[in-house]
């Protein structure tokens, strides 16, 4: 069973952040419909590393955010460590990137990719 979010999200996404998701899914064919998938796994420098991809639909257990048309699966451990996060995007001097705001990170890598609590 899945739990659709729509008021408050547990994981927020900026308007950057989401037309670079459609660029992306454009680019490479991928259909309007898929959703984007943002998890941790263990991992990294730090412990936990972020990911992200790609997903037809929900699996059992997901939370579904949706923001600006655009839906993100997070399963229930990945939420847990993401709760609060604002993923953006970032084409600045540092290097161009999704970028995870994480209040929960209590330490981070110097690449930015891996995050320990």
């Amino acid at each position: 069973m899945t739990t659709e979010t729509n008021i408050k999200s547990e994981i927020d996404i900026t308007e950057k952040a989401v037309n670079e998701v459609n660029r992306i899914k454009k680019e490479n064919n991928i259909p309007e419909t898929h959703g984007l998938r943002v998890g941790v796994k263990g991992g990294g420098c730090s412990g936990l590393t972020y990911q992200l991809g790609f997903d037809a639909e929900p699996k059992e257990g997901d939370t579904v955010i949706e923001k600006d048309g655009l839906k993100l699966f997070v399963d229930g451990k990945s939420l847990f460590y993401l709760s609060g996060t604002v993923l953006d995007f970032s084409d600045g001097l540092n290097g161009r990137g999704f970028v995870f705001n994480n209040p929960n990170a209590k330490k981070t890598c110097g690449c930015g990719e891996s995050f320990g609590v």
